[in-house]
């Protein structure tokens, strides 16, 4: 029977993975984890089949969470769910290691799929991911100022494009406030911006709108307010 370990900070998602994995005729032995931490003890304490890994976590990016997954056991498979698009991450994670990436929009029948397709040992690729696939083979993978961020860059430019202040995603990153401010730095260089207003706008110019996570749209709308850098650019986008 396959043992399948969930690495998500959000309950409920792992309640709804949790609930599809376990709906078929397939026997399969899912546990949870909510962050880095846990998910690296249960690694450690016994085998497992494969590991369903968000790449959104507190503390640790996801990306940096895949590759100590794999410097702990380079064979074991890896699904990445994420609601960023395949064009912004889905490169990125297949050559950190993982095993397939799928958009937390897909159907119940596509996470199926991807998960049997992980657990054969194989690689669960979309349309669209073979698509950057196709054009990074091609030698067109660097056709947009995005592209060429770092990890790390990546990972604030897509905190800051959610609207969280410097401030807010050193904290989420547990990064000095400084090194957020360097790395904000060189982003607005390569963008060719100046303010996080423009890191808002090109995340929306390039199709890069899903950094606007279900969890922070909830939140703002809850409680009628909208973070001061989209305030600035959402009117020019309607």
């Amino acid at each position: 029977m396959p043992h399948i370990l969930l690495v998500d900070d959000h309950a409920v998602v792992r309640a709804g993975l949790r609930a599809v994995l376990e709906s078929t005729n397939d026997p399969v032995t899912v546990e949870e984890a909510s962050c880095f931490a846990e998910a690296m003890t249960k690694l450690r304490q016994r085998h497992w089949d494969a590991v369903i890994l968000d790449l959104s976590l507190p503390g640790k990016s996801g990306l940096e969470v895949l590759k100590e997954i794999r410097r702990t056991d380079s064979r074991l498979p890896v699904l990445v769910l994420s609601f960023h698009s395949e064009r912004e991450y889905g490169v990125r994670t297949l050559k950190a290691g993982a095993s397939g990436y799928l958009d937390k929009s897909a159907s119940r029948e596509e996470l199926l799929e991807a998960t049997r397709r992980i657990l054969a040992g194989r690689r669960y690729v979309s349309a669209e991911l073979s698509e950057c696939l196709v054009a990074e083979i091609a030698g067109e993978h660097y056709c947009d100022p995005h592209d060429i961020l770092t990890d790390r860059e990546l990972e604030v430019f897509r905190l800051i494009s959610t609207g969280n202040s410097t401030a807010e995603t050193a904290r989420t990153l547990s990064i000095s406030v400084k090194t957020a401010y360097s790395h904000r730095h060189n982003i607005l260089k390569k963008l060719a911006g100046k303010s996080n207003a423009d890191i808002v706008r090109y995340a929306y110019e390039h199709g890069l709108a899903k950094c606007l996570l279900y969890w922070e749209v909830c939140e703002y709308t809850a409680f009628s307010r909208c973070p001061p850098a989209m305030e600035s650019v959402l009117g020019t986008l309607a």
